[in-house]
């Protein structure tokens, strides 16, 4: 579940990748899931800096995104996250963005004290049921205009 290791700014020279501004962290997520929908909307109320752009892995931008990491573009449980260029996936990707932008997350870093396996474990676990659990949603017809304006389709 973790990205390829590549060096940073390499989707810039993979053609299968359209141009985007990559000045911004830019995160890849499911737009069907209603929880994926959700961290969308908290993403949108807690990035006060507009730091954060959102690619649905449904759309051209953010599957080329996951197969440049070799990720799987058909499978729901990807997520990830570049920052600087370099890309980041589940559990960690999260634990790194969601502390960036607000406090209260601080004790996400805390995953870091697991190791990348068991981090992947909880993460495919929550992934896997999240539609049985959560429910579908719509992430791209949210009438939030804040998400909507982070949308890179």
């Amino acid at each position: 579940m973790q990205p390829e290791a590549r060096p940073p700014y390499s989707f810039r020279d993979d053609p299968a990748v359209p141009e985007f501004d990559d000045s911004r962290i830019v995160v890849v997520m499911d737009a069907e899931c209603a929880l994926c929908s959700r961290a969308a909307r908290r993403i949108a109320r807690l990035d006060t800096e507009d730091l954060v752009r959102i690619a649905p892995m449904q759309g051209t931008l953010g599957r080329a995104l996951l197969m440049h990491y070799r990720l799987d573009a058909d499978d729901p449980a990807s997520w990830l996250m570049i920052e600087n260029g370099r890309a980041r996936g589940s559990l960690e990707g999260m634990a790194m963005l969601f502390p960036r932008l607000h406090w209260a997350y601080a004790p996400a870093r805390l995953v870091w004290v697991l190791p990348v396996g068991l981090r992947d474990w909880i993460y495919a676990r929550i992934a896997r049921n999240r539609y049985a659990v959560f429910g579908h949603g719509d992430l791209c017809a949210l009438p939030d205009p804040e998400v909507q304006r982070r949308l890179l389709q």
